[in-house]
C-alpha cells in the first residue's frame, strides 16, 4: 500500500513539474512575442518620422 501512495505522489510531483515548465515556455514565447510586436512598432514609427522629415524638405518617393 505505501508504494502504490508513493507512486501517485510521484506522479503528482511530476505532472507539477510538467505544468512548470510548460508555463514557462509559454511566458518565454510570450515574452518574445512581445518584444517582436514592439520592435516592429518601434521600426514603423521611425520610417514615419524619416517619411514626415523627407517630406518637409521636399523629397517624396516617386
Amino acid at each position: 500500500m505505501a508504494i502504490i501512495t508513493e507512486m501517485a505522489s510521484q506522479r503528482m510531483v511530476d505532472r507539477g513539474a510538467t505544468e512548470r515548465r510548460r508555463a514557462s515556455w509559454l511566458n518565454r514565447v510570450g515574452w518574445l512575442i512581445l518584444i517582436w510586436a514592439a520592435s516592429v512598432a518601434a521600426l514603423a514609427v521611425v520610417a514615419l518620422l524619416f517619411r514626415g522629415a523627407m517630406s518637409l524638405v521636399g523629397l517624396t518617393a516617386g
